[in-house]
């Protein structure tokens, strides 16, 4: 069986991080199947999903890792062909990647204690934005 599910929501962008743990637990959790995974997918080519310890020291880790990983004051070429001065979100999102699958058993998600699902907006200006969920299993 899979099943569709959507979570809607607006992001600050710039490195925004939201916590999607409970909105995307509540949809498996709410869905009829019991057991198997959960893909989450952001829709859109500047912002990506992952697991995190949602806890502010590392917030700000991460967030500086990816200043020192992908800067966002050099030039890229995506700005010179759009003049959208994005094309470090479009580099760091796809680093990041668009989605990320979980296991959960008797509707509840497989995991760690400290670990929460995220996303990481990357662009250069406010969004509202999309995650998709499949929800796959028996």
């Amino acid at each position: 069986m899979v099943v569709t599910r959507r979570i809607s929501f607006s992001t600050k962008g710039r490195c925004d991080l939201i916590d999607i743990t409970r909105e995307v637990a509540r949809e498996v959790a709410s869905s009829s199947v019991n057991a198997g995974t959960v893909t989450v997918f952001i829709t859109g080519s500047t912002a990506g999903v992952s697991t995190i310890e949602f806890e502010g020291g590392l917030l700000g880790d991460f967030e500086a890792m990816w200043q020192r990983l992908v800067p966002a004051n050099l030039p890229y070429q995506h700005d010179r062909a759009w003049g959208d001065g994005n094309g470090y979100s479009h580099v760091r999102a796809s680093l990041l990647g668009g989605s990320l699958t979980i296991p959960f058993v008797d509707g509840r998600l497989l995991l760690g204690t400290w670990q929460q699902i995220i996303v990481a907006d990357f662009d250069n200006r406010a969004r509202s934005r999309e995650i998709v969920l499949q929800i796959m299993g028996e």
